[in-house]
């Protein structure tokens, strides 16, 4: 359970140049920027990207649809270049950003907030490589990340909550394993309709990575049962 591996903490505020308002006082929250076709491999998105004045990150939201406001099938996914774009095999990020595309499509309609900042579970991308490091060495993620001195789970959703404040939805079936995105999103008034599993078959790269996941950061992967230990 959680409670045997620390806190887990908040990312260090970043220096940001504070956006002004029209009225001379410093803007806050997410703004709608830009709303974009955007053709990909799976279908035909909106993309629509926001900055967040408070954090600095711009975000994109990728919609497929005509989306309404209840029971809206949704992916909060955490930027991960490695497993995004390079196709790692440590992790199971890119397979669950191409599954949760194909389910929107084929739902017909729904959303993926894609969330910048959120590299590593929020510690940036050097520091994850720095942690990769020390799992090859035999600590697990939670022990890489306790050893460099920094939180096991750094990242914020209430930008994700206010991009689907913004959309006009108000409840989500939310594409995910992690009961803290399903926590953090009702904390932040988004209902939680369903929570449905997104589950990637393990490889013999990863298998490590999603137990610790299951067993110290209380993801529900039931399918890891299925797998022998040492495998």
């Amino acid at each position: 359970m959680t409670d045997n591996i620390g806190v887990f903490g908040k990312k260090s505020s970043k220096s940001v140049k504070s956006a002004k308002s029209p009225n001379g006082s410093r803007r806050s929250g997410a703004e709608r920027v830009v709303n974009t076709p955007l053709p990909t491999v799976y279908g035909k998105f909106q993309a629509i990207g926001y900055l967040d004045h408070d954090r600095g990150d711009e975000q994109v939201a990728l919609v497929y649809g005509e989306i309404g406001a209840e029971n809206v099938l949704t992916r909060l996914h955490s930027e991960c270049l490695t497993g995004d774009a390079f196709g790692s095999r440590h992790c199971e990020c890119g397979d669950q950003l191409a599954s949760a595309l194909r389910a929107v499509v084929a739902e017909g309609s729904g959303i993926v907030v894609y969330l910048r900042g959120h590299e590593g579970r929020g510690i940036g991308l050097l520091a994850k490589l720095r942690a990769m490091a020390l799992q090859a060495e035999g600590l697990d993620t939670v022990e890489a990340n306790l050893a460099l001195g920094l939180p096991v789970d750094a990242r914020d959703y209430g930008v994700a909550a206010e991009i689907l404040h913004d959309l006009g939805v108000r409840s989500v079936r939310l594409m995910s394993n992690n009961p803290r995105k399903r926590e953090a999103l009702t904390r932040h008034g988004i209902q939680v309709a369903e929570q449905v599993p997104l589950l990637i078959e393990p490889c013999e790269s990863n298998i490590t990575y999603l137990r610790t996941k299951r067993e110290r950061m209380d993801h529900i992967l039931p399918h890891l049962d299925a797998v022998a230990h040492g495998s």
